[in-house]
């Protein structure tokens, strides 16, 4: 059999990946993991070892990945469940005011879609912008994209929602630095996007809210506080950032004993455990729920997250084989005989495959599994791996068009003809992607 050269065995790969969920509408798993196998195969690797590199690439990536998604939608499912996404809601617009409730739904979405799921998320708060344009007269655009903006940003950019958690996992950066990354650059992304885009197009663009839009969910619910739901969300984000300050040591420690405990509950697997068992009791039992109907809120609430998480799983697979075919090395020499930087291939790389099929998870993982190998042969410290995840990130958040569900979501929830949908959300998501970059290539500089 003639010998294919490395790099053409990656873009054969990469092609029969978009080949199969573009024309032959593969679901994603199953195009990743066919697409890993026949490039293990053209790369060299015997049968054999093809499957053992689907293995071990499966196993190594969902250990962690699966366990931190897993007790995140347990978080999010019971947080969505009590009024947690409607109680922040009406909290931000009390303290903001009407005159400044878009920047009151850019901080909604930005803080809702850590623990809950984009399109549920979005789903929940629709009735509050629909009740904001009703009340003032402007169009909804200036509200909605807002709260869109903050949602998108928290979906890719933070922890511990599932694209960034499975591509820090794959390049094995510490969570806590991710979350930092992410807030560093995800702020100006909101601002410039959420906020200035917003309020230009909106005043292009006049939206009125649907005839049959409704106020409020359900009037006769009974919100949960404001403070309690800020408390109980930032509780697993600061014991995870906690936790990664102590592992980076920082802060000096001399105690051994409780820098040991420090580290044990900043991990991301006790973080999100303690902040369960906090929205558990919080949320349910003191609020009359019994254990038999929390159980089956946290049961329901995993629904959402088994294709993601074999996703994650598969994109670890093709990671494995690039690595195991040499076909990452040899990315690495040409990427380093290019000149091109780091953060600028894995933002190419993340933005091509985004656009071409639409999946933002899909985008994020394939691009991790092409840069996780070039980062074995370089020194990068922990805050300038996280910088590659936020590049990952912003490329898979570029140009939201036809091939993507949350597109049609948009059209649909908002009103508007593919046209309209194309100028607002399409550009901006492309605005958040390029200065998410931009901030990824100026931090990554500064550390």
């Amino acid at each position: 059999m003639m010998e294919i050269p490395l790099l053409l065995v990656v873009v054969i790969g990469i092609a029969l990946l978009l080949l199969q969920i573009l024309y032959f509408k593969i679901p994603a798993f199953v195009a990743l993991l066919i697409a890993s196998i026949i490039t293990g195969i053209l790369g060299g690797l015997s049968g054999v070892e093809v499957m053992q590199s689907v293995e071990q690439g499966m196993g190594s990536t969902l250990g962690f990945v699966a366990t931190v998604v897993g007790l995140g939608a347990i978080f999010g499912g019971i947080l969505e469940k009590m009024g947690g996404a409607m109680a922040i809601s009406k909290g931000l617009m009390k303290s903001f005011g009407e005159n400044k409730a878009s920047s009151a739904m850019l901080i909604t979405g930005f803080i809702l879609a850590i623990p809950v799921f984009f399109d549920v998320a979005f789903i929940i708060l629709v009735p509050v912008i629909y009740a904001l344009q009703k009340s003032t007269g402007k169009s909804l655009l200036h509200f909605g994209l807002p709260l869109l903006a903050g949602l998108a940003i928290a979906h890719t950019f933070i922890p511990p929602t599932p694209g960034p958690v499975a591509v820090a996992n794959m390049i094995n950066v510490d969570l806590g630095w991710v979350m930092v990354m992410g807030f560093l650059g995800g702020l100006p992304a909101a601002i410039l996007g959420g906020l200035f885009y917003g309020k230009f197009i909106s005043k292009k663009i006049f939206i009125t809210a649907p005839s049959y839009a409704e106020s409020e969910n359900d009037p006769n619910q009974e919100l949960p506080s404001f403070s309690l739901i800020l408390m109980v969300m930032l509780v697993p984000l600061l014991l995870i950032i906690c936790g990664s300050i102590v592992k980076s040591e920082l802060i000096n420690i001399h105690a051994v004993g409780l820098k040991e405990f420090l580290f044990l509950i900043g991990h991301p697997f006790s973080a999100l455990i303690i902040a369960n068992l906090i929205v558990w009791y919080a949320l349910g039992i003191r609020n009359g729920f019994s254990p038999s109907k929390l159980s089956d809120i946290s049961t329901k609430s995993f629904k959402p997250t088994g294709l993601i998480i074999l996703c994650t799983g598969a994109g670890g697979v093709f990671k494995q084989v690039l690595m195991d075919t040499g076909a990452g090395n040899e990315i690495a020499r040409q990427l380093s005989e290019s000149g091109l930087p780091i953060v600028v291939f894995a933002f190419l790389a993340s933005a091509i495959i985004r656009m071409a099929q639409g999946s933002a998870t899909v985008a994020m993982i394939t691009a991790a599994g092409l840069v996780a190998p070039i980062l074995t042969i370089g020194s990068f410290s922990q805050p300038q791996l996280a910088t590659i995840v936020l590049a990952i990130a912003s490329g898979a958040t570029i140009l939201s068009h036809f091939n993507d569900s949350g597109f049609w979501m948009v059209k649909q929830y908002l009103g508007m003809t593919e046209k309209q949908t194309l100028q607002t959300w399409s550009v901006l998501t492309t605005i958040i992607a390029l200065t998410g970059f931009a901030s990824a290539m100026l931090l990554f500089s500064v550390f």
